[in-house]
């Protein structure tokens, strides 16, 4: 079960946004939030976020869940680099490495936190095989991801130019409870909804970019998109403009607890 994605790619993407990914990230950041709220225990010795990215929720599970160590992963070099320097917390191991092949050792992890960063991962089997091979009996992974219909409007807005896809395409949910079925135990699987409002088109596609979530899909068109394009495509997603005069943007999200055993 695979993606149109290519971890090199998405790891330089991500690595570019390193900077620049905080002050454009609150939707992450909200997401982050509610999926924290869902921790159902008060402490684990050992914790893995899985994805960190630049690193903002290891204090924060640090300081909820007390580990004795807080493994932190991520693909992208420049992403742990920027997490290392801000996020110093105590008994924090910094690791690059992929979802689907982790760099750990058989049940030696109790709770793995992950926020909107599997939905980049290629192979859903191997995702969760690997969760499941290094949780410990009983140990839990709690996830937010990106549903298909994330960036609608994008997509809708587009397919009145051309027939490219410019926008990443995500897991429905059947397949992601499909695929974590196979190696763990479902405790709560369920959908949400978050909308963004802009102003302007614009703000919307320069807050992709800065945090490294833009087009990186194998189906994208290559090189530089036209003007008359670009100036149809804006003109599409204007039937998208509220009564108040904003332009939304919707995601859709699931969020999902699994234990192993």
């Amino acid at each position: 079960m695979s993606t149109q994605f290519f971890k090199p790619q998405i790891a330089e993407s991500f690595s570019r946004a390193a900077v620049s990914y905080d002050g454009v990230a609150q939707l992450q950041r909200d997401i982050g939030y509610e999926l924290l709220s869902q921790l159902s225990c008060s402490s684990a010795e050992v914790v893995m976020d899985l994805g960190c990215g630049t690193g903002y929720f290891a204090p924060l599970l640090a300081d909820k869940l007390k580990p004795q160590q807080l493994i932190c992963l991520d693909l992208a070099q420049g992403m742990l680099a920027y997490a290392r320097e801000h996020r110093a917390t105590a008994n924090t191991l910094w690791l690059c490495g992929d979802a689907e092949h982790l760099p750990l050792a058989d049940n030696s992890v109790e709770l793995i936190f992950s926020s909107l960063a599997i939905q980049w991962c290629e192979d859903l089997d191997a995702l969760f095989s690997e969760v499941a091979r290094v949780l410990k009996p009983g140990g839990r992974f709690l996830f937010s991801t990106l549903g298909p219909d994330t960036l609608h409007e994008i997509r809708t807005s587009w397919s009145t130019v051309d027939r490219f896809q410019h926008v990443n395409r995500f897991m429905h949910l059947s397949c992601l409870q499909t695929s974590a079925e196979k190696y763990l135990r479902e405790v709560s699987l369920k959908e949400g909804k978050k909308v963004l409002l802009y102003d302007q088109l614009r703000e919307l596609t320069t807050e992709l970019k800065g945090i490294g979530a833009h087009n990186i899909s194998a189906g994208r068109p290559s090189g530089l998109t036209g003007k008359a394009r670009v100036l149809a495509f804006k003109a599409a997603y204007e039937q998208f403009r509220r009564p108040d005069g904003q332009l939304p943007a919707t995601y859709q999200v699931f969020y999902g607890e699994y234990i192993n055993g």
